[in-house]
């Protein structure tokens, strides 16, 4: 028998693809359906049904055909012919991925991440008190390589799988940073137990709370947190939600509502179905930090969802300043359904904030103006360059390792050093380099670093000179 030619190859492949886009709604609510007559649909379901059956018993390759992987292929098919990164069709290892977030506790390196196309995967957020974030991990990061092996052609799922694993075991990732840097780094698994939230008093009586993700235990973490900062007689507040990829809607609510006491937080909008249309209002009796406490909430091109209902309705009320980047821009909502071991997520609403609920404007691929854009500087192709090569070489971890209780005229004979072979970093990028290694070493970062954070050190700066006022 003759080899199909590629215009026959292409033809089966069309048919193949279109089987596959649309037999999941076998498993689908029929409010999916809506927007095509009932007639239509079912004329649909049976073509679908007949050629499901066709390509089952009579495709060449008996093994390619067996009828969960034509199912699973159908309903990855359908959810991706949608165009949207946030609605999919999830397997057993992405549910259960899912699931152990929302709950709080699951096992690996700890980085949250999002596929990247014929490249790898992108670190979300690096959750903190992990083996990743310990490792130097940072969020915009791009994962290209897992123990020498590329990630571009795996799926989200593949990557996640080779990165988990027992703990105590080790795993090699490549890290590209920027345009230029591309460096390895070695992680030791571990049993991660999530919590989402660090605080600490500053001096000045500034209460300093920062919020990794959300997940059921991260509102009654909050109260803690500012329960200590009242005990403490804090006099203002810092709400870091950088690099927070979002997480729970209803754990958002919560928090929101420990500085609001009325009023909208957020409202969910759906033109198709009714029971999506929801408002989430603020109680008073929720409400804990003080209408007194001058508030500075924290945001980057990371921060989205969930951080963007909070600093978004903290923003629209004037409780909060919010200082650093323009928010990343998700507004929309996700249902989640099981179905067999796996499952979905299906965008089926939009969430407009309290300014965006009264003029019906979103904040999807928009994201949120900071009151104070601060950013960290920019490296230019020289200084990328020079940061490649120390995070490729030895060079900072090896003067880390002999000088465990560094002197600063150690230090600055160091970034002397590093100067003299043509390390074109300036002496705070280098200082800050030998910071996050000694952390990394020590096993312990500290909650925030004053020294070399410049958006927190705006932050302090506005609230100790009382420009962040009552309503700012």
């Amino acid at each position: 028998m003759r080899p199909f030619s590629s215009r026959e190859r292409i033809a089966w492949t069309v048919v193949t693809a279109v089987l596959l886009a649309g037999l999941a709604f076998f498993a689908l609510s029929p409010r999916l359906l809506a927007g095509t007559t009932e007639d239509e649909t079912q004329a649909y379901l049976s073509t679908l049904g007949q050629v499901f059956r066709e390509v089952r018993d009579t495709y060449v390759d008996a093994n390619k055909a067996l009828p969960k992987a034509l199912y699973e292929g159908a309903l990855k098919g359908m959810f991706d012919a949608l165009g949207d990164p946030y609605s999919m069709y999830l397997t057993a290892g992405e549910w259960t991925d899912m699931t152990d977030i929302s709950t709080g506790s699951f096992g690996g390196v700890g980085l949250e991440i999002t596929r990247v196309d014929k490249v790898g995967a992108q670190v979300v957020s690096a959750l903190e008190g992990t083996p990743g974030y310990r490792a130097g991990v940072t969020a915009g990061d791009i994962i290209v390589k897992v123990n020498g092996n590329s990630m571009a052609e795996l799926t989200l799922s593949a990557i996640r799988d080779t990165l988990r694993g027992p703990p105590k075991t080790d795993v090699t990732v490549t890290i590209k940073r920027g345009d230029a840097v591309q460096f390895d780094t070695t992680i030791t698994r571990d049993i991660i137990q999530l919590r989402t939230v660090k605080y600490t008093m500053m001096p000045g009586g500034i209460g300093y709370l920062r919020l990794s993700e959300f997940t059921p235990q991260s509102a009654e973490q909050c109260r803690q947190a500012i329960h200590a900062f009242i005990d403490a007689g804090y006099t203002s507040m810092i709400l870091d939600l950088r690099g927070n990829p979002g997480g729970l809607l209803n754990s958002a609510v919560d928090v929101a509502n420990l500085f609001i006491d009325q009023g909208l937080i957020v409202q969910r909008k759906s033109e198709r179905v009714a029971s999506e249309n929801m408002v989430y209002n603020a109680r008073r009796s929720r409400m804990l930090v003080d209408p007194k406490i001058p508030v500075a909430v924290l945001v980057d091109r990371y921060s989205a969802s969930a951080a963007e209902i909070v600093s978004g309705a903290l923003k629209d009320y004037h409780r909060a300043t919010l200082i650093g980047e323009k928010t990343y821009g998700k507004g929309s909502v996700q249902s989640v359904q099981g179905l067999g071991d796996g499952g979905y997520r299906l965008t089926t609403s939009r969430y407009y904030t309290p300014a965006g609920a009264a003029t019906g404007v979103s904040i999807d691929h928009k994201g949120i103006e900071p009151d104070r854009s601060v950013a960290e500087p920019a490296l230019n192709d020289a200084q990328q360059k020079a940061l490649n090569d120390l995070l490729n070489g030895t060079f900072v971890k090896d003067f880390v390792k002999a000088h465990p209780n560094v002197s600063d005229e150690e230090i600055i004979a160091f970034i002397q050093d590093m100067h003299a072979r043509g390390i074109a970093l300036d002496d705070r990028y280098l200082r800050r380099l030998v910071r996050v290694q000694q952390n990394i070493t020590n096993n312990n970062p500290p909650p925030y670093d004053l020294d070399f954070d410049v958006v927190l050190q705006a932050a302090v700066k506005a609230l100790s000179n009382h420009e962040i006022g009552i309503g700012a």
